[in-house]
């Protein structure tokens, strides 16, 4: 499975960050503004998924409260 491997180092978001913007128009910084809004808007909801999810799994495997040893 690809979820074993090691993830790379440095990601997307890291290797955008260093791109020179001169050469974009002002249609294309809104077009890229836009695309990466979206980006921030989905990897927010993921993360709130993946806290959610982490919040039940907690619960679930937490020994019960005042229980005998």
């Amino acid at each position: 499975m690809d979820d074993d491997l090691p993830r790379p180092k440095g990601d997307s978001a890291s290797k955008l960050a260093t791109e020179p913007l001169d050469s974009y128009s002002q249609d294309e910084l809104d077009e890229r503004i836009a695309q990466l809004e979206a980006e921030i808007a989905r990897v927010r909801a993921h993360q709130g998924k993946a806290a959610a999810h982490r919040l039940a799994a907690e619960a679930f495997f937490k020994p019960p409260a005042g229980g005998s040893q």
